[in-house]
């Protein structure tokens, strides 16, 4: 890293900047679906934003361009100030991801796995290796079943490996795609209470996608509404209330949910599972914003 590198880094407001990115995939020859359509917002340093929305709301896809796994199609993506789309070797040195199903080698135990995560970052087994024991010291992991394979890991405490994981590299900027998804309420609320170490113990941003209203609200400074690929509002929990609040009580987030897009959470779920419309949401929702 160059002197020029480490000060933009150093001095850089915001960890993320995203300037009407634009992502679409060819359908078949002449169709395309846009999976984000023209998404703008800043992740300051040391904040959490939450992206709030259903399956194929355009979540994941979000997160691989400012992971830099995929290219946007326009706009720009700023990660401490550099470049991602030009300068991508950089940016990733500083950033980490945990996806809903965390990719690990199953046969290999979490102690493998760690020490080859950290093996990619370019830090030794010497030097990681303390650091793993007092991260998963302090997530609660059993030792003794540092040695288990991790195929005899249970889903909640896999994510909790790739929580840790992500960790041994410290950071500045952690990409969380659904990390409790799935999980039992026991697991769920542990990863949750992690996410909640992490942001209070850590010097890292975070952008948590995820479509658990609770989970948004307890974890996130502001959250943002992603339906159809277009962000359709962003604010802290209490300025989203406040907006679309109608009487003497303030909304739920649910209640935002319904009246920024015209139906709730769960109905837009169904919808993308039965293979509805993929504009009938986000054209609603604009109007509502219009009006």
């Amino acid at each position: 890293m160059t002197s020029n590198t480490y000060e933009t880094i150093t001095h850089a407001q915001n960890a993320l900047e995203l300037h009407d990115v634009t992502k679409r995939f060819q359908k078949k020859r002449g169709e395309y679906t846009y999976a984000l359509r023209g998404v703008s917002l800043t992740l300051k340093r040391g904040e959490v934003v939450g992206i709030l929305g259903p399956n194929g709301s355009g979540k994941s896809t979000l997160v691989r361009v400012v992971s830099t796994l995929t290219v946007p199609d326009t706009g720009s993506i700023r990660i401490f100030d550099i470049d991602a789309v030009q300068q991508p070797k950089i940016v990733q040195r500083y950033i980490n991801r945990v996806s809903v199903e965390a990719s690990f080698f199953k046969k290999m135990s979490s102690l493998e796995n760690l020490l080859f995560g950290a093996k990619l970052y370019g830090i030794t087994d010497r030097e990681s290796r303390p650091r793993i024991e007092e991260i998963l010291a302090s997530i609660g992991f059993d030792v003794k079943r540092i040695g288990e394979p991790m195929e005899h890991l249970s889903r909640g405490t896999q994510q909790k490996i790739a929580l840790a994981r992500a960790l041994l590299t410290s950071p500045m900027l952690m990409l969380l795609d659904e990390p409790t998804t799935g999980l039992d309420p026991r697991s769920k609320r542990d990863v949750q209470e992690l996410i909640w170490k992490i942001r209070a113990g850590h010097d890292s941003s975070i952008l948590l996608c995820t479509h658990d209203m609770g989970e948004a609200e307890e974890l996130c400074d502001r959250i943002g509404i992603l339906v159809d690929g277009q962000l359709i509002a962003l604010d802290t929990p209490l300025g989203l209330k406040q907006r679309y609040q109608q009487g003497d009580e303030l909304p739920s987030l649910e209640d935002v949910f319904m009246l920024a897009t015209g139906q709730s959470l769960e109905d837009a779920i169904s919808e993308k599972d039965d293979g509805g419309s993929q504009t009938t949401v986000a054209e609603r929702a604009t109007e509502l914003i219009e009006v």
